[in-house]
């Protein structure tokens, strides 16, 4: 088993410039929601006909530009406020 005092050596060791994701990695290795999903089987169950017609239509939707993406919907709603 590693001890604190090796991670701390560790750390110690990386340069300054990676410490941000390093950070993000050790914040998403403490959240328990994080680390249950990451321990989440894999969704093994088939895609059904109405799954892949939902699929189809959703493509054809983004195709025609009548879809909004994350940042667009986030830039209204924050303009919003």
């Amino acid at each position: 088993m590693i001890a604190r005092d090796e991670l701390y050596t560790l750390l110690d060791a990386i340069p300054e410039d990676r410490l941000p994701a390093i950070r993000e990695t050790l914040e998403q290795l403490a959240d328990p929601v994080t680390l249950a999903l990451l321990a989440a089987p894999e969704d093994d169950e088939p895609l059904t006909d109405e799954d892949l017609a939902a699929l189809a239509e959703a493509r054809a939707e983004r195709e025609r530009g009548e879809t909004t993406t994350l940042n667009e919907y986030m830039a209204r709603r924050q303009a919003r406020r």
